[in-house]
């Protein structure tokens, strides 16, 4: 777009001012108003528009403004570069390597993944005023670096690419267990685009062992999706699901992919052991034929590539079924301080402490699982798993 402009213009400096403007006026409008349906072509006429506006203010180049005004309103969308997709193309743009990694995925999250403040904060289990704060911050940084709109050319693609995972990841994670109040337990219209574009990013980055692997992992799990809600809307576990009702194409098509990424020999990255671990419990016809001593293992895979507490929580499942509740719920315990706020963490115990026949320390932790969760159909599942305990 820049360089369209540029050519228009006869000046890379308006051009390059009047992208960044473009785009801190996408920042600032689109998450009130929501993405428009051409979002490249609603940049590109907004950058003119204000190219047209310096013009005008400098109060020279009569003739360049006179050609301006011709292209006010009929100004075609400058070259699409190697992303034909507008929305990914956007993701991409977004993902500016100049804001920090967790502030890019919280913007595009933001910007072009619909997704709400609320949201975003319970994906980064942070406090929505600081969600909040930290996404103000970037809308600033933008203004006052001038960071340019600018779409990233075939060589740039690579460098952004785990900021593009990363936005997909958790767009499809809302979309698997929403969060929002008054929406429905599982939204597919945001699982449906999540893996329509990680599918684009593994034909424009075929090489790239993680966008294969993030794709393996949505797969695999919206391969699920019709099993995971019951017919009164409560949320349905892995080891209680009608495996019959999987999707099987999906699984074979998941399978093959971590098959393919297990040939390179290459190290695998976070999404590729995750979509390993899905892969081990989509083999499994019955939950019991589970092979938990291989999936605790891939967890141990994750925790040194990720050793954050959701991985070590996640870990401590599979503990529970290798080693028994009560050396799962001692692992638990010393996540405390680090998960007080997240409702999986608050679920995880009180299924331990019921195993484990505490009932009323079980009760308790149900009831604060029930008050942090959002998604409707996992907290008539709690609130039921919390009056079975009598």
């Amino acid at each position: 777009m820049v360089a369209g402009l540029a050519r228009r213009f006869g000046d890379l400096d308006i051009a390059e001012e009047a992208a960044a403007e473009a785009f801190a006026t996408a920042v600032e409008r689109w998450p009130a108003d929501g993405v428009p349906p051409k979002p490249g072509a609603w940049l590109t006429t907004t950058a003119v528009r204000k190219a047209i506006d310096r013009i005008r203010r400098e109060g020279k180049r009569d003739d360049k403004q006179r050609e301006a005004s011709m292209l006010y309103d009929d100004d075609p969308p400058g070259p699409a570069g190697p992303i034909e997709d507008e929305r990914l193309r956007l993701i991409f743009t977004c993902c500016h390597p100049a804001l920090a990694a967790e502030t890019r995925v919280a913007l595009t999250l933001r910007l072009v993944g619909g997704l709400t403040v609320a949201e975003i904060a319970r994906a980064f289990l942070v406090q929505e005023t600081a969600m909040g704060q930290r996404i103000t911050r970037a809308k600033a940084k933008i203004k006052a670096a001038r960071i340019p709109y600018r779409v990233p050319a075939a060589e740039d693609l690579p460098a952004r690419v785990s900021g593009v995972l990363a936005v997909l990841y958790l767009v499809f994670n809302e979309g698997y267990l929403a969060s929002g109040p008054g929406t429905d337990p599982v939204r597919h219209d945001l699982t449906a685009e999540a893996i329509r574009l990680a599918r684009l990013i593994r034909v424009l980055l075929p090489d790239d062992g993680e966008a294969a692997g993030l794709l393996a992992l949505m797969l695999l799990t919206e391969a699920r999706r019709t099993a995971r809600v019951s017919a009164t809307g409560e949320l349905v576990t892995l080891g209680e699901q009608d495996r019959g009702a999987w999707d099987a194409a999906l699984i074979a098509e998941g399978h093959r992919l971590v098959r393919e990424r297990l040939a390179t020999g290459q190290p695998p990255g976070r999404y590729q052991v995750l979509a390993a671990i899905n892969a081990v419990h989509t083999s499994a016809r019955d939950v019991r034929d589970t092979d938990w001593r291989q999936i605790a293992a891939l967890y141990d895979q994750m925790v040194r590539l990720d050793p954050s507490p959701v991985v070590a929580l996640n870990r401590a499942i599979a503990v529970a079924e290798l080693d028994g509740p009560e050396v799962a719920l001692a692992a638990v315990d010393r996540l405390a301080g680090k998960l007080e706020g997240y409702h999986a963490f608050h679920a995880t115990r009180a299924d331990l402490l019921r195993r484990l026949g505490r009932g009323e320390h079980a009760r308790t932790a149900y009831d604060r699982a029930i008050a942090l969760t959002g998604n409707t159909a996992e907290a008539a599942y709690l609130t039921r798993r919390r009056d079975q305990l009598g």
